[in-house]
């Protein structure tokens, strides 16, 4: 799913054919500079929570490199901002730094023709190993994280957890007796938003961490057509997950026209408990809203393997067309460094960890980012799917609506994903398929 931040980071775009790009020869800053300085420019997506911080972060870096300024560039999210960024890169319109998704999108950007390689370069210095292979293809390292990691599982209201004396649940058993008992107590226990389509992802997505847990190769297997959601027991549970909560009576009746902006802050009123989502949209929410809502990993059967899916920050990278690329790096290294995380969450706390070198929590931080690192630091966090495979159909999201709101039975959803992925897979030329 590819989902820009703005959305999600999980919402999926068939393979798209980029016109090969002649490499730019020249790292020279000349052509960008004026009056001494040298200009470059950063293209990043028009969500509220990418464009403050990355005022932030500007200010930063061109006071501590007052010969460089940086112009920014705003695009849309979703599809048409994915059409933007391959066009911007086929036509060598694109910014000198662009701020783009990680894992599965980037192999259709076709990197090895239209990205500067940073193997191994200064500008990755303060990068966290542990991001390095969500940047990679074949081999080759094209990119440096920006914000912060991300947990996919539900959120949760604390004090309705507080007020009937529910705890964390370790398995989906008891995930379902903490949702009767908030039904009981007249609360909804389960909020969707399905105005918004793209939120219907996460109980699948999710649920990955559940997936290799059983079977550690199944991302592997997965890529090379060995496994299926329909037919493996495990993968299927994600979409009769996604089916239970409209079966039991937990699903809010006004998950057909809710959004996802008013969801988020019914669960912060305490109106619903329980929400599938990605931590990021805490960020949207007052301090002191965001005080109250908590993160788990969606639950598996097992609690000795209990744990959470993470989502890896996006990536930033350079086209090979810039004609700014060493004023490109610098910056690049800047926003991955314990100065750029620190000017990011001046403008946003922080609602995971940032994986750069030395960079921590702030006290402002929300018990989401605390949450998430818990799971990362106990080592019970698993990546999501497609930052380890490359394979993900576009209709995800539409399949789980129909999935969540009874349209269409679990196994069916399943195979019709099963499906829906057979196409991006066979575009994108993978072997197996």
């Amino acid at each position: 799913m590819k989902i820009s931040r703005s959305r999600l980071t999980i919402a999926t775009v068939a393979a798209f054919a980029l016109v090969p790009l002649a490499a730019c020869s020249s790292s020279s800053d000349s052509s960008g500079s004026s009056g001494g300085k040298t200009e470059i420019t950063l293209l990043t997506d028009n969500a509220e929570t990418t464009v403050k911080p990355a005022k932030a972060v500007i200010a930063a870096f061109e006071k501590a490199n007052p010969t460089i300024t940086v112009k920014t560039e705003t695009r849309p999210g979703g599809s048409d901002g994915d059409n933007l960024v391959k066009t911007k890169l086929s036509t060598g319109d694109m910014s000198d730094v662009f701020w783009y998704n990680s894992g599965s999108l980037l192999q259709a950007l076709s990197p090895e023709k239209t990205l500067v390689d940073l193997t191994n370069d200064p500008a990755l210095k303060d990068t966290d190993p542990s991001f390095l292979p969500a940047v990679t293809q074949n081999g080759k390292v094209y990119g440096a994280p920006w914000g912060t990691a991300m947990g996919g599982g539900i959120l949760y209201n604390k004090d309705v957890y507080s007020q009937l004396g529910l705890s964390v649940p370790k398995t989906w058993a008891e995930f379902e007796s903490n949702s009767d008992k908030i039904k009981a107590a007249g609360i909804t226990p389960v909020l969707g938003t399905l105005k918004d389509t793209f939120t219907s992802q996460l109980y699948v997505l999710g649920d990955f961490h559940n997936v290799a847990a059983s079977n550690p190769k199944w991302a592997d297997d997965y890529t090379a057509n060995k496994v299926k959601y329909a037919t493996d027991p495990v993968a299927l549970k994600g979409f009769q997950k996604a089916a239970e909560p409209k079966q039991k009576g937990w699903l809010n009746s006004s998950a057909g026209s809710l959004t996802f902006a008013q969801g988020i802050k019914q669960l912060a009123q305490g109106k619903a408990a329980q929400y599938p989502m990605l931590t990021f949209p805490i960020s949207t929410l007052a301090p002191a809203d965001a005080a109250k809502i908590g993160f788990f990993g969606i639950p598996g059967d097992d609690a000795s393997t209990n744990g959470a899916t993470i989502w890896e920050p996006g990536g930033q990278y350079i086209p090979k067309t810039s004609k700014n690329i060493d004023a490109a790096k610098k910056f690049v290294a800047f926003v991955a460094s314990v100065a750029g995380t620190d000017a990011f969450s001046s403008a946003v706390p922080p609602t995971g960890p940032y994986l750069v070198k030395g960079s921590t929590l702030p006290d402002n931080a929300p018990p989401v980012a605390t949450d998430m690192q818990a799971y990362i630091d106990s080592k019970t966090s698993t990546p999501a799917l497609e930052f380890l495979s490359p394979v993900k159909g576009p209709s995800l999201e539409q399949i789980m609506v129909a999935v969540m709101t009874g349209q269409t039975a679990p196994q069916d959803g399943a195979a019709q994903y099963d499906s829906d992925v057979t196409k991006q897979a066979k575009q994108l030329g993978l072997p197996g398929w």
